[in-house]
């Protein structure tokens, strides 16, 4: 039952990754199943993440369950960040969106790094760098 509420609670942005990976898809890029997650890479997503509002781009997003990456390379080298936020999308289902956007807002408000400073990515970037220095 457990199992079955973690994938159902963030299943809204599941959805939503999975048209757009489809869509990815029509455009030539590539669907397979990595670790646990659905992942989604191609030249239509690299153009697309490099929009997103942080320096340079992104490299991967995650929505639900589904990475979404701009190549097989970028899926591989951020694959241990994004689980951090499919495990976040597990505890916040369809409210992760809003809190991620809402805390980013905040510091922006304030001035300070709407990314960098982000509570989800600093969980992600601390638990991610913890799993780097236990495999080397």
């Amino acid at each position: 039952m457990n199992r079955m509420l973690v994938l159902i609670w963030p299943l809204p942005w599941t959805i939503v990754g999975l048209v757009i990976g489809i869509v990815c898809r029509i455009g030539g890029g590539r669907i397979v199943q990595y670790k646990g997650t659905v992942v989604c890479y191609g030249p239509w997503l690299s153009r697309l993440l490099r929009c997103v509002p942080i320096p340079g781009g992104a490299s991967a997003v995650t929505l639900g369950h589904v990475i979404l990456a701009r190549s097989k390379e970028d899926m591989l080298i951020t694959h241990s960040h994004e689980l951090v936020h499919v495990r976040q999308y597990q505890r916040w289902g369809p409210l992760f969106i809003p809190a991620y956007v809402a805390a980013g807002l905040w510091l922006w408000f304030a001035g300070r790094d709407c990314y960098g400073e982000n509570p989800f990515e600093i969980e992600a970037f601390h638990l991610d760098s913890t799993r780097t220095k236990l495999r080397t």
